[in-house]
């Protein structure tokens, strides 16, 4: 049993570092061409920077635009706040779905589970109207709002199965000792959910961050736009200023990298958690 476990840790880890490999490609290559000159981007794209063909004027415009700023710390507060409320709502609603028994708890579940597959992007129409009734466009509470209703049924989803490992005698031998309900949920519950938590904010984090769709139907002006969306100021019809959008993006990536390292530790330890199982 220790050899089969110690196997499917291994499978697993190997699976992350390929995948972490692949991953990198591509953002090594848009980091690299950020310090190149216009020409070099074109004439030699896998070559790194030289001394003849380094330069720094993407950069220069990126931080010497004030509205850039702006918009990583809007992206910054959206992302945030998206994991923070799709992690507690998502947790409370899993604990719902799978520690009571109620009337309508099995359609309720096929109801979430419908969430997954069906894109929120299809009630776009509908969504635009209901903000505009709420008066919250161009609003970041808007685009928060949107992100944890696409989240949570994925967060339900993951977070649920987890909660169905626990052992019940835990929970149990909590209410024979008085706790109530919350104090069982924050204080046993939660703790033993870190690495399923930090599935589900990696899982949630990235496609926010990278979202374009609902920022620009949502958020498009007002000094509310995320950085996805602020970028675009550098895309013309007939002109790219291409190192500016490099560098941008170069800049972009690093938050989503320190996300990344903070929760990957016990994302690794939750995939390989349901890997032995």
């Amino acid at each position: 049993m220790n050899v089969r476990k110690h196997a499917s840790a291994f499978a697993v880890h190997a699976v992350l570092l390929a995948y972490t490999a692949l991953a990198l490609a591509p953002i090594i290559l848009v980091i690299m061409n950020s310090f190149k000159e216009r020409k070099a981007i074109f004439g030699s794209p896998l070559k790194p920077p030289s001394p003849s063909t380094f330069s720094l004027i993407g950069y220069d415009k990126v931080f010497g635009d004030s509205s850039i700023a702006s918009y990583y710390i809007n992206s910054i507060t959206v992302t945030g706040g998206t994991i923070f409320f799709t992690l507690l709502f998502g947790s409370m609603a899993a604990w719902a779905l799978a520690e009571y028994k109620f009337r309508w708890n099995t359609l309720l579940a096929i109801f979430l589970s419908i969430g997954i597959m069906v894109p929120i992007r299809l009630g776009s129409v509908a969504l635009i109207q209901l903000i505009a009734q709420l008066n919250l466009i161009n609003t970041l509470t808007a685009l928060i709002l949107v992100y944890v209703a696409q989240n949570i049924p994925l967060a339900v989803f993951i977070l649920s199965e987890f909660i169905g490992q626990i052992p019940k005698d835990l929970r149990e031998a909590a209410r024979c000792d008085g706790l109530s309900e919350y104090n069982i949920f924050f204080h046993i519950i939660l703790p033993l959910l870190r690495p399923a938590m930090a599935t589900v904010a990696v899982f949630t984090m990235i496609p926010v961050w990278n979202d374009l769709w609902f920022p620009l139907l949502l958020a498009p002006a007002g000094g509310k736009q995320t950085i996805t969306l602020g970028i675009q100021q550098f895309l013309g019809q007939y002109i790219t200023d291409w190192n500016s959008v490099l560098s941008a993006l170069s800049t972009a990536i690093i938050p989503v990298l320190i996300l990344y390292v903070i929760f990957s530790r016990q994302l690794i330890r939750g995939l390989t958690s349901g890997a032995v199982k």
